[in-house]
C-alpha cells in the first residue's frame, strides 16, 4: 500500500498532472448533474408526475433543473466551485433521502448510497477547491 500511496503521491505533485487530475475529478462528478438536468428538460412532465408522486411540489422543477444543469456546469469549469459543490452536495443528501431511501428495494437503496458517495467527493471539492485547471481556482 506504501508504494501505491507514493506512486499516487508524486504523480499528484507533478505540474502537468495534478491540473488534469483535478479537471477529471471535477468532470465525473459534474457530467451526473448535467445529464440529469438535461434529462429533465426533455422528460419534463413525467419528471414533475414523478415529484408530485414523492411528495415534491412539481414547481421546484425549473430550480432544479437550474441546480444541475447550472451547477454542472460552473463545476465542471471551476466557477465558485466550492459553493457549487456544497450546493450540489446538499442536493445530492436531500435528493438521497427523499427519493432513494427505500429499504426494502435494493436498487434504491444502491442509488442511495451512490449519492451519498457523491456527497462526499464534492464535500473534497469543498475543503480543496477546483484546483488549477478552472475559471476561478477556489
Amino acid at each position: 500500500m506504501y508504494a501505491i500511496e507514493n506512486l499516487i503521491r508524486n504523480l499528484t505533485n507533478q505540474q502537468t498532472l495534478a491540473p488534469l487530475a483535478s479537471l477529471a475529478s471535477r468532470l465525473l462528478l459534474a457530467l451526473i448533474f448535467i445529464m440529469a438536468g438535461a434529462s429533465k428538460i426533455t422528460g419534463f412532465d413525467g419528471t414533475q408526475q414523478y415529484m408530485q408522486a414523492m411528495g415534491v411540489p412539481g414547481g421546484v422543477l425549473p430550480l432544479v433543473i437550474a441546480l444541475e444543469l447550472g451547477g454542472g456546469l460552473l463545476l465542471l469549469a471551476g466557477f465558485y466551485a466550492r459553493s457549487v459543490a456544497a450546493l450540489l452536495a446538499g442536493f445530492s443528501v436531500i435528493a438521497a433521502v427523499i427519493f432513494h431511501y427505500q429499504p426494502d428495494d435494493q436498487t434504491q437503496m444502491i442509488m442511495l448510497m451512490k449519492n451519498l458517495a457523491i456527497a462526499g467527493g464534492l464535500l473534497q471539492i469543498v475543503i480543496h477547491g477546483s484546483g488549477v485547471a478552472s475559471v476561478k481556482a477556489s
